[in-house]
């Protein structure tokens, strides 16, 4: 496979452009009956039109976490503090984390943003054919019966379902099918921004890559995209920006092409020789339990740069990507 690092859309105009989504010091926790889970920590973020940000790391450091705050779908026991703020053409501008569920689910959910959700087995209505919930969908969003059954094949074919297949029910389906499936309904009402969690699950190399430029294509037409991964390889293919998450802090940001060629963060250093086309070495150690996260830098563990400087978390900033959460950045990164 032939991967290409994008670079991040460009900007035209006399001043910058305004962000689809504007993240701002969010932070969520899940009180338990014996611990506090810190799920998400100050974090961060800027997504633009035409923008596919890829947010990468190890499985439960937070990712999915992330998107479901957005969409206001994380059970009674969290705790969300901080903003998201929405400008989706036909909302107005809308703080996602501060609106109440009236209003995402009228407005936001699968209209302005749509959601490509972990696990499709829980989400697919268990009586409804998959030809049925997506007219089902297209009608809701202003198609006619007709142009709904049409638009229901069109939309199948685009994310590599057989039209046959649409007459299946979800237990029918094997996990690849309802994989693509929920990516069907997520792009079906055509939102600005999608949110796709782990949208490959599932799937083979050939449809992996098929999924991976469909997304491509949308952020090509100015759609945004926040890609949720722990396949690095994929964020390179498609990414524009990528965003490295550990322990449940972004510790580094940064355009594609030059977070692959110097990363600055030891986290992400080992991340990138972790690959087969690298030097396919593991990052030593284990990530922190999210109930005991240390005082200072959540890495210092792992990682042999670490001093009694990193008894102090380090801090990652909020302009644009190129930021970096370490006291002792890589050679590389620093020089680049």
């Amino acid at each position: 496979m032939t991967t290409t690092a994008h670079t991040a859309p460009t900007r035209t105009g006399a001043g910058p452009q305004q962000a689809l989504l504007d993240v701002v010091g969010l932070s969520v926790r899940f009180r338990l009956r014996d611990a506090t889970v810190h799920a998400v920590t100050d974090l961060h973020l800027a997504l633009h039109p035409g923008e596919l940000l890829a947010v990468v790391g190890e499985s439960g450091c937070g990712k999915s976490v992330l998107a479901h705050a957005l969409l206001g779908l994380l059970p009674g026991n969290a705790v969300v503090t901080g903003h998201a703020h929405l400008h989706a053409a036909g909302t107005g501008p809308v703080d996602l984390l501060n609106v109440g569920e009236r209003h995402l689910a009228r407005t936001v959910r699968g209209r302005a943003v749509g959601l490509v959700p972990q696990s499709p087995a829980t989400a697919l209505n268990p009586v409804r054919t998959g030809r049925r919930l997506l007219e089902e969908t297209l009608r809701a969003h202003g198609h006619t019966r007709r142009d709904a059954s049409v638009a229901a094949e069109r939309i199948a074919a685009d994310v590599g379902l057989d039209p046959a297949d649409l007459d299946r029910y979800p237990h029918e389906l094997s996990g690849g099918m309802a994989q693509r499936l929920v990516t069907a309904l997520a792009l079906a009402p055509d939102p600005p921004l999608l949110l796709a969690d782990e949208p490959t699950t599932g799937l083979d190399r050939p449809l992996v890559d098929h999924t991976l430029d469909l997304l491509r294509r949308r952020c090509d037409d100015g759609a945004a995209v926040l890609l949720i991964t722990h396949d690095i390889t994929a964020a390179r293919r498609v990414a524009d920006t990528v965003a490295v998450m550990y322990a449940s802090r972004i510790v580094e940001h940064r355009p594609t092409g030059t977070l692959f060629d110097a990363p600055t963060h030891p986290y992400t250093a080992g991340l990138l020789d972790a690959l087969p086309d690298r030097a396919f070495r593991p990052v030593p150690g284990h990530p922190p339990m999210l109930t005991d996260l240390p005082a200072g830098c959540a890495f210092a563990p792992r990682c042999d740069r670490a001093t009694d400087t990193c008894a102090t978390a380090p801090a990652l900033g909020r302009e644009g990507a190129g930021r970096v959460a370490c006291h002792h950045p890589t050679r590389a990164g620093a020089t680049a």
